[in-house]
């Protein structure tokens, strides 16, 4: 289904309209789930997010990455979760311009090497001085590496203060979030809230 919106567009603020795309659609083991995608046709701005049928409580998800086979996972990153791997050092917290996304665990991983590959791109434009970003960049693509080979052991965390992320695998477990970690936790952009049942013909 798609509508118009009657809200600026947050990046360029113009009110020409956002367009939204509803889709409700299953996915196994997760259920039911509308996934809303606005679009401003000024900017080309672009917002996706994942919103469960069911409501969901605040839940952190994790993973042991122990085998190769587990690269195959499928994970869902609603753009309100804080993608974490303590092990490594990395963390992704969900800014304004955070959006949602089914992936799944390599898929995850690769965009942690992508993020860390620019930064050390641009490190080496920095000449010597760059030296040991770009050496402690190769160290962590480099261990991302053994993890999707199955060759060192990490520990996948989605936390998820809206509760609208996953992992879907028999060895994934969740746990409910306390209140001081909800508060502590990045809540992702600011962005207009529907209920999917508004959009049911």
């Amino acid at each position: 289904m798609e509508s118009e919106l009657d809200y600026p567009c947050p990046i360029c603020n113009s009110d020409n309209g956002l367009i939204l795309n509803v889709h409700t659609s299953e996915i196994p083991y997760f259920g039911e789930h509308t996934e809303m995608t606005m679009i401003c046709n000024e900017c080309g701005w672009r917002h996706t997010d994942f919103i469960p049928s069911e409501g969901k409580k605040p839940s952190a998800w994790s993973l042991v990455l122990n085998n190769s086979n587990l690269m195959t996972t499928r994970v869902i990153r609603s753009s309100s979760c804080t993608v974490r791997i303590v092990e490594l050092g990395l963390e992704v917290e969900p800014g304004d311009n955070a959006t949602g996304y089914i992936s799944n665990v390599e898929g995850v991983l690769n965009r942690f090497s992508d993020a860390i590959g620019m930064i050390q791109r641009g490190a080496m434009r920095d000449g010597d001085e760059g030296l040991e970003t770009v050496e402690s960049c190769q160290e962590l693509i480099d261990k991302i590496s053994k993890v999707k080979a199955g060759e060192e052991s990490v520990e996948l965390l989605l936390l998820d203060p809206n509760g609208h992320s996953q992992i879907l695998h028999e060895k994934a477990t969740s746990t409910d979030l306390s209140e001081e970690e909800i508060a502590a936790l990045a809540t992702g952009p600011q962005i207009p809230i529907f209920n999917s049942s508004e959009f049911e013909e």
